[in-house]
């Protein structure tokens, strides 16, 4: 396209200082697309019924693009239509006419033949693609009389080398063979013509496809790097707020904790008689204290690890977990505490962690050989037994045992019954196991393991079915409390005496709960948090001794908190 810089002044006496032209360059000619096919596409560029706004996005353009091409005019029509026209403008000039037996020079037929100089710049006209007809060439007056005149010198000078030098030439003319040849040959010039300008258009329009698809693709490429990039930076800049939000949490908790405890008249009065501090608690030999381990609070779950005084209502904060944890179970060997399995509320863990209470550290150790929660835990003869449990699709029968000096879990000796939510303790160099859900009921059943004979036995069931229970040892006695039997929360004991095989009604406790935690110290067994049937997480802690039957203890260092681990060391 020429651009025209004189094109919008009158006359044309100057150059325009806002040209309206741009020249643009055809990709692909169309057959036209109505409105109908189109709008889809465009739909949201519509800012009334028939009105809409001309700029596209990538994905409208790519659409638009891929709409109109759809609709290519054929490159062969194009050509054969061109190629026509140049066949009826493009005729053969006559040839001279014999004069005095002989022929008139071209020099002369030149100047008596206008037509002839009219079929050459018609020709001419063709191949530039203009294609107009011969009578608007006659009419037109674009061409100066002057330069016509210097047309038709320069074809006189030329004339004398075109003569032909033999007067023989009327055979040629005369001989309808010779005609025909010579409607051949331009019949083939026009279809080598027309090939080229084929293979020339097709080259043209593919190159420029590919780089206009080239061009899209990297622009695209080029806004997916950024994006990643913005997306990588909100993402750590989210994980950096989790991380300090977390810290900020715990300050306060911590802060909390120790506000509670210096309102709370039992501790001042031992912070004013015995030490003034936790630390020296925590030493005195004299002083026993249970081990609180993860669990759920109604909010979060918990990494937390706790020291509990009863006597005291004291609670300190040790070192937390590397992890939440919950529906765990947990065992002690070689003087440090392990706990294995649980989960978070959505996953389950097969990762074990154990604490070191003389340095306050965590250490990973060997993970179980598949990942369980709700499971039953114990130590027996150096060895941490892990028993039964589920992964939310399956409960087990399995158990599974770590040897350190082998250092890995190791399958062995399967229960006779699968149980999940199950309680498990060690009594007089046996295994017990109670309870539990199987997958259809809630279990009375119970069963020992003896390592002398490396199986399980049947022993007699308790009275009452129950899961997610609490199983303690007080004077060579088992103690069963609490639980669920399958259609509510119990307050309901049983006591089991190894030496008559029997299981005998306790007395209950004051609230009905389960899936709390519950630990001997000083010849009392203290169950701590839980959940009633209500759903409602208990923040109380019940005690019971041999002769006294249960007290409820309204304390202050304990908070709402269900599905922990307990242990005294």
């Amino acid at each position: 396209m020429n651009v025209n810089p004189y094109g919008w002044i009158a006359g044309g006496s100057r150059k325009t200082l806002f040209p309206a032209q741009v020249q643009i360059c055809v990709r692909l000619k169309c057959h036209p697309v109505s409105e109908a096919q189109f709008k889809p596409i465009i739909a949201d560029n519509y800012y009334n019924r028939s009105h809409f706004w001309f700029e596209l996005d990538h994905a409208q353009t790519s659409k638009l693009m891929s709409l109109l091409a759809s609709f290519a005019v054929s490159p062969i029509t194009s050509i054969y239509e061109n190629t026509t026209q140049l066949r009826i403008m493009y005729q053969p000039a006559s040839l001279p006419q014999k004069r005095d037996g002989g022929f008139e020079t071209l020099a002369s037929e030149v100047q008596n033949h206008s037509g002839w100089e009219i079929d050459s710049v018609d020709v001419s006209s063709c191949l530039d693609g203009m294609n107009r007809p011969l009578e608007n060439q006659l009419d037109t007056d674009i061409l100066e009389q002057d330069e016509e005149n210097l047309v038709l010198k320069q074809l006189q000078e030329l004339a004398p080398k075109h003569e032909p030098k033999d007067s023989s030439f009327t055979g040629y003319v005369e001989d309808s063979t010779a005609r025909d040849d010579n409607c051949s040959e331009e019949k083939s010039a026009e279809g080598q013509m027309g090939l080229g300008f084929r293979n020339e258009l097709s080259a043209s329009t593919s190159s420029d496809d590919s780089q206009c698809s080239i061009a899209r693709l990297v622009q695209e490429i080029e806004e997916l790097k950024a994006f990643k990039l913005e997306q990588t930076f909100k993402v750590q800049c989210l994980e950096q707020k989790l991380v300090d939000a977390e810290e900020q949490i715990q300050e306060l908790k911590d802060r909390c904790m120790i506000l509670e405890s210096m309102s709370n008249p039992s501790m001042t009065h031992t912070n004013d008689t015995a030490s003034d501090s936790f630390d020296d608690l925590y030493k005195d030999p004299n002083v026993r204290s249970i081990y609180l381990v993860g669990g759920y609070d109604g909010d979060s779950w918990l990494p937390s690890l706790d020291l509990y005084f009863p006597s005291q209502d004291v609670l300190k904060s040790l070192k937390p977990m590397s992890t939440v944890r919950s529906y765990a179970s947990i065992a002690q060997l070689n003087d440090e505490i392990y706990i294995f399995g649980g989960g978070n509320g959505q996953t389950w863990y097969d990762t074990v962690e154990s604490y070191n209470p003389a340095n306050d550290q965590w250490t990973l150790r060997p993970s179980l050989t598949e990942k369980r929660g709700s499971l039953g835990g114990a130590t027996l003869n150096n060895k941490i037994f892990a028993v039964g449990g589920g992964n939310g699709t399956e409960c087990f029968s399995k158990v599974e045992m770590l040897d350190l000096y082998v250092g890995r879990w190791i399958p062995t000796r399967s229960m006779l019954q699968k149980r999940f939510a199950l309680a498990a303790m060690e009594l007089n160099g046996a295994l017990y196991v109670t309870g539990g859900f199987d997958g259809s009921d809630y279990l009375k059943s119970a069963e020992r393991f003896d390592p002398r004979e490396h199986s399980w036995t049947r022993i007699a069931s308790m009275n009452t079915r129950r899961g997610c229970h609490s199983l303690v040892v007080l004077n060579e006695k088992l103690y069963v409390v609490g639980g669920f039997d399958g259609t509510k929360m119990v307050s309901s004991t049983e006591i089991f005496d190894p030496r008559l095989c029997l299981w005998v009604d306790g007395v209950p406790m004051n609230q009905a709960r389960g899936y709390s935690a519950a630990a001997v110290v000083d010849e009392s067994i203290y169950v701590i948090g839980g959940v009633r049937s209500d759903e409602h997480i208990v923040d109380t802690v019940e005690h019971f001794k041999e002769g006294e039957g249960w007290q409820e203890r309204n304390t202050r260092a304990i908070s709402k908190r269900c599905f922990l681990s307990a242990i005294v060391l």
